[in-house]
């Protein structure tokens, strides 16, 4: 029973804890992090990290962790599906589950900007740091960077980000950089998702670190995409975002956008994993149509 296999989750973390690191160990890794076709579907499920934990009108949908990790392995299952992204606590139950042989497996480096904070955007490194990563056999790192111009703490974010884009490039691991240029309104911090302000972002983060080699951008679908991807030549992943109200126009979007020379694939979680109909296995074969 499910309930069952997830109990076993709770024993092995009291009782035998370096369980974690020999599932890590056993994990079988994938040949590259794209998959045979130079393509990638990532599910990222790094949100109650930093607290954003509702998607589809649904304020705590994310907050029960035996349905995600029932919907993780659901999606992960599906072929096409090429890897995850996620926190340290995420990944290490879906370790314990046998669910990420063969799969790409990011970590998400950077959730200290927690949702609806006063200091929401000071996004700092409080996940996977890079020596975390390469001792779990991970095959990169992901890291949020937030860039409002009228904060100062946006700064030291991105040093932050800068540094862990070179320790990563350092270990050979991919480094995925998600750069939005962010605003307060009344008190509420968001990212602005016109054309220009997603290139300048693609164009800033672009140039962290003291190599790009192994840097991929992910970046939202937004209008005019080929003046968003004509602003670097890294590697692009595109973010799914919440749940659309109108899944086929959502897909539509992610299809023309996929069409792009430097976008490779998708990284969607809530899209995915919560689709309106709440049937993951068709939102998931319905994304890897697109590839």
């Amino acid at each position: 029973m499910i309930a069952d296999r997830y109990r076993e989750l709770v024993a092995t973390r009291v009782h035998r804890p370096d369980a974690i690191a020999e599932a890590a160990a056993r994990r079988i890794p994938p040949a590259a992090p794209v998959g045979p076709a130079g393509r990638v579907l990532i599910v990222a499920a790094d949100h109650p990290a930093r607290g954003a934990l509702a998607t589809g009108g649904r304020p705590l949908a994310m907050a029960d962790r035996v349905d995600l990790l029932d919907r993780l392995c659901t999606a992960l299952a599906r072929p096409g599906v090429t890897g995850v992204l996620a926190g340290a606590d995420v990944v290490e139950d879906l370790l314990l589950l046998g669910a990420l042989d063969g799969k790409s497996v990011f970590g998400s480096m950077n959730r200290g900007g927690l949702a609806g904070a006063d200091w929401e955007i000071d996004d700092r490194f409080t996940g996977y740091t890079p020596d975390g990563l390469v001792r779990s056999g991970l095959q990169g790192g992901k890291m949020l960077l937030r860039l409002d111009y009228a904060d100062g703490r946006t700064a030291p974010v991105l040093e932050r980000c800068g540094r862990a884009v070179s320790l990563l490039n350092a270990s050979r691991l991919v480094a995925m950089v998600e750069p939005f240029v962010s605003r307060r309104t009344g008190g509420v911090l968001g990212n602005d998702l016109s054309t220009e302000a997603v290139a300048r972002s693609a164009a800033i983060a672009s140039g962290l670190g003291d190599t790009s080699a192994r840097t991929w951008l992910k970046l939202p679908v937004v209008d005019d995409m080929e003046r968003v991807a004509a602003a670097s030549t890294l590697p692009v992943v595109l973010l799914g975002g919440e749940a659309a109200a109108d899944p086929g126009a959502a897909y539509a979007r992610w299809a023309r956008a996929l069409a792009l020379p430097t976008v490779i694939g998708l990284t969607a979680g809530r899209s995915l994993l919560y689709p309106a109909d709440d049937d993951v296995e068709a939102a998931v074969d319905t994304a890897v149509g697109l590839l």
